[in-house]
């Protein structure tokens, strides 16, 4: 599925000066593995990046937004792997069925005002997703990338297309 971007990838530890300096129209936070916490380099760049860009976040991106916008993430029991997890986009009722792979969520206690949830796990009532209230950023825990409904959550390229657009 091509979502009508041109993408220029950088390494996680890239600094928010070189980014900018790019010029980019928006910043995409990709997937990784492992603790959101311990990618210092990433929090230390996406801090400096918020208010500058749109941001869009997924996964490990999310995670990282959430810990720099000022929620705390925490270690799952088991985590969510695989096919096949029910996600519903509390914006629009629909139910997502998405794939995952992460071991680390959000803590919903700790959300700040300034964040709003979107969407949230129908197995265990995780958070899946995330939007600043007045900044053009938001966030999903899983991968709308991998098709697993199979277009579900392909709209999430077009919200960030629109925030681009703004």
């Amino acid at each position: 599925m091509h979502a009508g971007f041109d993408v220029t990838v950088v390494p996680a530890g890239t600094p928010a000066d070189e980014v900018l300096a790019m010029d980019p129209d928006g910043i995409f936070l990709s997937n990784g593995p492992g603790d959101p916490s311990a990618v210092t380099p990433a929090i230390d760049a996406v801090a400096n990046l918020i208010g500058k860009k749109p941001i869009f976040g997924i996964c490990l991106g999310h995670q990282i937004l959430s810990i720099v916008l000022g929620a705390k993430t925490y270690k799952m029991p088991f985590g969510h792997h695989g096919a096949n997890h029910p996600v519903r986009d509390i914006l629009t009722g629909k139910v997502e069925i998405t794939s995952q792979n992460h071991s680390f969520a959000v803590d919903t206690d700790t959300l700040p005002a300034h964040l709003e949830m979107t969407h949230v796990n129908l197995n265990d009532g995780t958070v899946e997703g995330l939007k600043h209230r007045t900044e053009p950023i938001f966030s999903i825990q899983y991968h709308p990338e991998a098709a697993p409904g199979p277009l579900d959550s392909t709209h999430l390229f077009s919200r960030f297309g629109a925030l681009l657009r703004k």
